[in-house]
C-alpha cells in the first residue's frame, strides 16, 4: 500500500505532510502513487474533513477509523482532543509493484487509473519472511483496507504518531497551528510506519 499522511490543524491548515509506502510483505517503503493521485491526495484528504467534522460530534473515540474513500483510495482519521486531525490516505496495491499502467483503450485524462485492491495471497517466500520478522507490529497487513488487521495496524500507527506529536508540540516555541518541520518528528512518523504499516 501507499500512504499519504498529513496533520491538519484546528484552522484546517496542513501542518505536516509525508508520503511513504508499506514496509510489510517485502515492501521497500516507497510510495507508489500514480502522478494524478499524487497531485490529488491533498484535495482528497481536505474533502474528507467535512465527513470528519460530522463524525467527531457523534463519536467519543479518538480513532475514527475509515471515514471516507475516493475511487480505490481510503481515508482514515485520528482526532486529538485539541481538534487537530491526523489524516491517512491509503491506496492498496500489491507490494513492490507499481500501480497498473494504462491500457491503450483507457483515457489517460480520466481519474483514477487504479486497479481495486487485491485479495490474492502473497508468494509464500514473502509470507514466510514477513511472519518471521514481526517486530512487535502486525506480521502481514492484507491489501484490503477494510480488514480488521489493517484497522488495528492503523490504530497503532496513529497512537504512536500521536505520542510523538505530543512531545513535539510541548516545545514552548511550537505553536499548535504552526507547521512541524522537525526532522526528528519526521523520522518518528516514518519509524511508526515501518513498525506498523
Amino acid at each position: 500500500m501507499s500512504y499519504y499522511f498529513c496533520i491538519i490543524g484546528t484552522k484546517d491548515n496542513p501542518l505536516f505532510e509525508l508520503e511513504f509506502g508499506t514496509f510489510k510483505q517485502g515492501g521497500d517503503g516507497v510510495a507508489r502513487f500514480p502522478a494524478e493521485a499524487r497531485r490529488l491526495n491533498p484535495f482528497i484528504v481536505h474533502a474528507s474533513l467535512d465527513v470528519v467534522e460530522e463524525i467527531q460530534w457523534l463519536n467519543s473515540q479518538m480513532y475514527l477509523k475509515r471515514v471516507d474513500h475516493f475511487a480505490s483510495s481510503h481515508v482514515s482519521c485520528f482526532l486529538t482532543p485539541t481538534s487537530t486531525k491526523f489524516m491517512l490516505l491509503h491506496l492498496p496495491h500489491p507490494p513492490n509493484t507499481p500501480p497498473p499502467a494504462l491500457s491503450s483503450s483507457q483515457n489517460p485524462h480520466v481519474f483514477p487509473p487504479f486497479a481495486p485492491y487485491t485479495t490474492t495471497n502473497p508468494p509464500s517466500s514473502l509470507l514466510r519472511s514477513s511472519t518471521s520478522s514481526s517486530s512487535g507490529g502486525t506480521a502481514a497487513i492484507p491489501n484490503n483496507p477494510t480488514s480488521p488487521q489493517t484497522e488495528e495496524a492503523l490504530r497503532l500507527f496513529f497512537t504512536e504518531v500521536y505520542e510523538a506529536w505530543m512531545k513535539a508540540i510541548m516545545n514552548p516555541f511550537q505553536d499548535i497551528n504552526k507547521g512541524l518541520g522537525s526532522p526528528v518528528f519526521r523520522a518518528r512518523v516514518l519509524g511508526a510506519g515501518k513498525k506498523f504499516l
